[in-house]
């Protein structure tokens, strides 16, 4: 199988570097001073605060060429508008990774409905200058699978066969015939919980902030409450049917986590901002639709 990743951020280079080592033929696609430092160093990889750097000679592209199997997309939402007219003169499938609340429909509309694949990368890390620090695994991460799905529910073949191909990388990836819903509401939690790490100052200044808490978990509801179809996973429901008090106290224990730290919540980028605007746009679309 031939793969371009598009986007070399955290996602992007942790997924095109397990492809190299596991021997898939592969190409990251990066622009500007991201461009250039790949090409001198390859993928720096560190696990979250380790001094040790390893690097991945992964080959790099500033344009793509030629025909691939599957793209997979590792753009932040407010980017996607701006790719996908270079996605529709390239031949393959295109799996888009990464948040996104407004359905596969404009997606299809410019590439092609039949060409596309929905999902989320599970991994998380943040950026140290050229460095990718990744958030070490656990035994709450190592459960959490990366779904993708059909758009419209099925388990087709190439499905099941992109779901093989990153499971040989030790990519714990699964199927997902909700990846729609899923995608919402995961958009559904992620964005009070962004808008509200940002305004606090970091997921610990959250944390230390009870009333902060309770007012973001009030957005998590009422977000979930208007989404057209029940929340995916199933588990997230308990967002709205479990004490306030009890969520509260869970979701500050979570946020002073080493898997919140090393998550990117961190990050106040303003391409974190523009995002999860977007998202938020997203969101309301869906909600005056109904």
């Amino acid at each position: 199988m031939k793969l371009l990743v598009y986007g070399a951020g955290v996602l992007g280079s942790l997924f095109a570097a397990r492809l190299h080592e596991a021997g898939h033929d592969v190409a990251l696609l990066a622009r500007g001073k991201r461009l250039a430092a790949l090409r001198r160093h390859g993928v720096q990889l560190a696990e979250a605060d380790s001094p040790a750097v390893r690097r991945v000679p992964v080959p790099v592209v500033e344009h793509p060429t030629g025909g691939y199997d599957l793209i997979a997309v590792f753009v932040r939402t407010h980017q996607v508008d701006a790719v996908l007219d270079s996605l529709a003169g390239l031949e393959g499938d295109v799996l888009f990774l990464h948040s996104w609340a407004a359905g596969p429909e404009p997606l299809g509309a410019v590439i092609g409905h039949e060409r596309v694949l929905l999902g989320f990368g599970t991994a998380g890390g943040t950026m140290d200058g050229d460095v990718v620090r990744y958030r070490a695994t656990n035994f709450m991460t190592r459960r959490v699978a990366m779904p993708i799905g059909e758009p419209d529910g099925r388990t087709t073949p190439r499905l099941e066969r992109i779901v093989r191909t990153f499971r040989t990388t030790g990519i714990n990836a699964k199927t997902e015939p909700k990846m729609d819903a899923w995608l919402k509401t995961h958009a559904a939690f992620e964005v009070p919980l962004g808008q509200a790490v940002h305004t606090a100052g970091g997921p610990v200044a959250l944390a230390d902030d009870p009333d902060a808490v309770r007012g973001m978990l009030h957005l998590m509801r009422r977000n979930l409450a208007a989404m057209p179809t029940p929340p995916t996973p199933r588990g997230f429901a308990a967002l709205r049917t479990l004490p306030e008090g009890l969520l509260v106290a869970t979701l500050r224990r979570f946020l002073r986590s080493p898997t919140a730290v090393h998550s990117g919540l961190s990050d106040a980028s303003p391409a974190t901002a523009a995002e999860l605007a977007r998202l938020a746009e997203q969101i309301r679309a869906y909600t005056k639709a109904r």
